[in-house]
């Protein structure tokens, strides 16, 4: 991880970049009030001309103190120019992607939807080891055990941030997972049962187990019968955070995909030795994660770090997005064998096999 090296800023910069950090929560709110109320979208529609706020006013139906007051904001956050000549805005680039890239806006939503109040209880999370913003969502011990019943739009706003991610690497996930035709996988963690779904999509002969909460499984089920496929998929209960569980036993592949990074290191060491237990002598494990440290842009490390904070202050107290190097650790340590590690799949993942 190159990016964080050397203390690049003078003096002078330092103090300016301090007072934006100061004032982040004012430009991010501005930001996506601009996008939700019809301003970014009425700019990008004049383009290069740009709208005065007569103009702005007119087609977003936004009054007139309200577009100055936002689009004020907007000029200190760079989402628009001003052109005194002619007393009219235009849309930068960072704009034109607040306003129509879908990375930008599923990380967004799901910052402000699901993070956003939760965060304030940050301090207070690292204290106890809990996740104590999570009762600003619901009353669970952790969010997994929430993700059915989450209020909207948080509930919306976690699957698109979810499947945003993984959705981006399917195609070559399921060229590298399927390139000794399995006929099982054992999906721990499916959640949704989007991954098991694919699979069944791209081989009409493969069976799949999801093992998880009874939570999520429900959701699994109802998307399996719904896609025809409930013959093909079937649903495992399981608390993988307790011994003995019943992971079905030698599976041609046993599949997690962003799941580990829910847990400690010992609970990642503990799940995967579980794992290494119901293995067969030709078995396969296929981890999929995002690690901070094997990003080619340092946007990415800088959104995985942030979204750390997450797992600290909403979702368990003790997770997140691992180095890869500490995450290595848990699967020797767990008695495993790293085949191969093919990084910068879709979004930025990084795919462990291991035997």
């Amino acid at each position: 991880m190159d990016f964080y090296k050397e203390d690049k800023l003078k003096a002078v910069e330092a103090i300016e970049q301090a007072q934006r950090l100061a004032f982040a929560p004012v430009a991010f709110h501005t930001a996506r009030s601009l996008r939700d109320l019809g301003v970014l979208a009425a700019l990008d529609e004049a383009g290069e001309e740009g709208l005065n706020a007569e103009q702005i006013t007119a087609s977003s139906g936004v009054s007139d103190y309200g577009v100055k007051v936002l689009l004020d904001m907007g000029l200190s956050a760079g989402l628009v120019t001003w052109n005194q000549a002619r007393q009219v805005y235009v849309l930068t680039r960072m704009g034109y992607f607040i306003q129509h890239d879908e990375m930008t806006r599923a990380n967004m939503d799901f910052t402000a939807d699901v993070c956003y109040a939760g965060l304030q209880h940050l301090s207070e999370a690292i204290s106890e080891g809990k996740p104590a913003g999570l009762k600003e969502l619901g009353a669970w011990d952790t969010i997994y055990q929430g993700l059915s019943s989450l209020p909207e739009p948080a509930k919306q706003s976690w699957f698109n941030f979810d499947h945003f991610y993984s959705d981006k690497a399917f195609p070559k996930l399921l060229e590298l997972v399927f390139a000794n035709q399995p006929s099982h996988i054992v999906d721990i963690g499916g959640n949704t049962g989007k991954w098991a779904l694919k699979c069944c999509e791209h081989n009409p002969d493969v069976a799949i187990s999801i093992v998880d909460l009874p939570q999520q499984l429900a959701m699994a089920k109802a998307n399996a019968e719904k896609a025809g496929y409930s013959e093909r998929i079937n649903g495992v209960p399981c608390n993988m955070l307790e011994a003995n569980q019943n992971i079905p036993k030698g599976a041609d592949i046993y599949w997690m995909s962003q799941f580990l990074d829910c847990f400690s290191p010992k609970e990642i060491t503990a799940i995967l030795r579980q794992v290494k237990a119901a293995m067969g002598p030709d078995s396969r494990v296929f981890i999929l994660e995002l690690f901070p440290d094997r990003q080619r842009h340092e946007a990415g490390a800088h959104s995985l770090n942030a979204t750390s904070l997450y797992f600290t202050c909403l979702a368990n107290g003790n997770s997140r997005f691992y180095r890869s190097t500490d995450f290595i650790e848990c699967i020797q340590e767990a008695g495993l064998t790293i085949a191969e590690q093919i990084d910068d799949i879709g979004w930025g993942h990084s795919l462990i096999e291991c035997c």
